[in-house]
């Protein structure tokens, strides 16, 4: 899902390119850099929120949960 999101943002962010250029002092539009970084940092942190929960879950026994409910 992080990444259809991210995929989704690009292609928004190429297509809102006379607004960014507004927005964004000393960065070109085009510049691949900004929309590449960008993408990565979202999806590393993507990963690590999901990472988290997900390790926390894996301690877990699968039958003492079920006890509990």
């Amino acid at each position: 899902m992080a990444i259809i999101g991210v995929l989704i943002g690009i292609a928004g962010a190429f297509g809102l390119t006379r607004l960014m250029a507004q927005m964004l002092f000393g960065v070109s539009v085009h510049y691949p850099f900004t929309f590449v970084g960008v993408a990565i940092l979202l999806l590393l942190i993507a990963l690590l929120a999901s990472y988290v929960p997900a390790r926390r879950a894996m301690r877990l026994d699968p039958i003492v949960a079920l006890r509990h409910e």
